[in-house]
């Protein structure tokens, strides 16, 4: 099993930073790939961005690219979300995942493990 706890979360301004941290415990290294996903109130969990561990395999969704970086921490078992020019339909819950089959990476339903999430409002 793979345990993900995120943290980072909070109130940010339009056009401001932000940077959402998730890590890792358990069988870490044998994870294929590692996902950032959110849901607004109302709406679908969504795929934000993803990264596999080896390689340099990365996807974004088409609303964040230019403005947030996915990126990893292999040694500390961490994996981060910088949001730059954050915009206020970037508010919702972000959850960071954990996808061990080594099948798919750009999927939700191939995700097998989830954090509890992290609220994100961005708002003036």
């Amino acid at each position: 099993q793979v345990q993900l706890v995120e943290s980072g979360g909070g109130l940010v301004q339009p056009g401001d930073s932000l940077r959402l941290s998730c890590v890792a415990s358990g069988r870490f290294l044998r994870t294929y790939a590692m996902g950032w996903f959110r849901q607004a109130p109302g709406k679908d969990r969504e795929l934000v961005a993803a990264l596999t561990l080896v390689g340099d395999n990365i996807i974004y969704t088409d609303s964040v690219k230019g403005r947030f970086t996915i990126s990893k921490d292999i040694p500390n078992a961490t994996v981060y979300l910088q949001m730059n020019n954050p915009k206020p339909e970037d508010t919702a819950v972000y959850y960071c995942a954990a996808e061990t089959d080594g099948l798919r990476f750009d999927v939700m339903r191939a995700y097998d493990y989830w954090g509890q999430g992290t609220q994100v409002t961005v708002s003036s």
